[in-house]
C-alpha cells in the first residue's frame, strides 16, 4: 500500500558479517507481530539466508518463525523495525538494498477462511554505515 517508504533511507548498517536496515510498515494501521508473514533482505543482488534473518521491533529480536504467534508486540506505522541477515558487506560505498514483506491484514476478510495478505517490495541505493561498538 505504501511500498516506496518501506526502507528508511540511510539506515543500512554493516558489521562485516551481517547487514541490517530499518523498515517501516507499508500499511496505515498498526499490526501485531503475528501479521508479519514473511520478509527478505537482499543487498547488491545477494539474498540473506532466510534462516539468518532477524526482526527487531520494540527493542526485542525475533526469528521470523517466532513472529507467527506474537500478539504482544505491535508494529506501528510511525515506528521502524530492523531487518537483518547474514550478508558480508563492507561499510562505505553505495549498495542496492531490497526488502520484501508479506503481511496479513487480520480485519479484512476476503473469504470464510482467509484474510487479506499483501506483498510489498522496496529497493533503495544507499551507503552502508559501520555498526557502532557498544561499550561494556
Amino acid at each position: 500500500m505504501i511500498p516506496d517508504r518501506i526502507i528508511e533511507q540511510g539506515t543500512l548498517v554493516a558489521d562485516g558479517s551481517r547487514a541490517s536496515v530499518e523498515v517501516r510498515l507499508p500499511w496505515y494501521r498498526a499490526l501485531p507481530g503475528s501479521c508479519i508473514a514473511g520478509a527478505a533482505l537482499r543487498v547488491d543482488g545477494v539474498d540473506a539466508p532466510s534462516d539468518s534473518l532477524r526482526w527487531r521491533m520494540n527493542g526485542r529480536d525475533f526469528r521470523l518463525d517466532e513472529l507467527v504467534d506474537e500478539t504482544g508486540e505491535w508494529w506501528f506505522p510511525v515506528d521502524s523495525a530492523v531487518l537483518s541477515g547474514d550478508l558480508p558487506i563492507e561499510a562505505g560505498g553505495e549498495h542496492e538494498v531490497r526488502v520484501d514483506l508479506t503481511l496479513f491484514i487480520p480485519y479484512i476478510i476476503i473469504s470464510d477462511s482467509e484474510t487479506l495478505h499483501i506483498e510489498e517490495h522496496d529497493t533503495k541505493t544507499m551507503t552502508a554505515h559501520q555498526a557502532q561498538e557498544v561499550a561494556a
